[in-house]
């Protein structure tokens, strides 16, 4: 089961439409995926999504997988930018959308990371959420200030690192972090956080490697 995907079309950055969305899943389907969530970005200043927009969208993809006599389950959820529309929608207690259970997956800048962090995460746990805390491997300031990724997972985040992290897709950088994560037994879940066909292609390429073996092997113990 594939936990974080742009697999949704039309309403981020990653599938345009379902005829993408369709040709990427057959992909991961060859791959072994059996089943799918997706999770687009909900950022208040350039996608807001919400359960409406993304719920259309979702309703869209599974009536063409029909078409295309695909039965395998995809659900939907979402992935939330740290900000204040973030902030307001817990403030609020507004229903968030979850990749299983009450779990809710959230992102940071790439840029820096944000002052309001640990009370987002606070602001969750008080409104009933288990906070995922998405690609903890990719953020490059976090590189020489590992400790700081310590202390977010102890404030009660599960850690969700990409599958492709563990190839060197994203640098060498975000290898290195991946697989010091997975050797402090960090990695809670697993992820393609697919968008295109890059993405797809970079994942039939990923072969076996030290580091993703003991991910693997940190979440059978999970």
């Amino acid at each position: 089961m594939d936990v974080h995907s742009h697999l949704i079309p039309g309403i981020d950055d990653g599938s345009p439409d379902s005829e993408t969305s369709i040709g990427l899943m057959k992909g991961m389907i060859d791959l072994g995926f059996e089943r799918f969530t997706g999770t687009p970005h909900v950022m208040g200043d350039i996608w807001k999504n919400n359960p409406e927009t993304i719920g259309e969208a979702h309703a869209l993809l599974q009536n063409e997988m029909r078409n295309h006599g695909m039965d395998q389950p995809i659900s939907m959820a979402a992935e939330y930018l740290v900000d204040e529309h973030l902030e307001h929608l817990i403030q609020t207690k507004q229903s968030l959308l979850t990749i299983r259970d009450n779990w809710v997956l959230i992102e940071i800048s790439f840029i820096q990371p944000p002052m309001q962090l640990k009370e987002v995460i606070f602001g969750l746990q008080l409104n009933g959420y288990q906070p995922v805390f998405a690609h903890p491997e990719r953020y490059s300031y976090y590189y020489g200030q590992k400790p700081h990724l310590t202390e977010i997972r102890d404030s009660g985040c599960l850690f969700q690192c990409n599958l492709l992290s563990f190839s060197g897709y994203y640098g060498q950088g975000a290898l290195q972090a991946a697989d010091w994560l997975a050797s402090q037994g960090m990695v809670d879940l697993l992820g393609t956080d697919l968008h295109h066909e890059r993405h797809l292609n970079g994942l039939r390429e990923l072969k076996e490697s030290k580091s993703l073996v003991k991910a693997l092997e940190g979440l059978k113990q999970n």
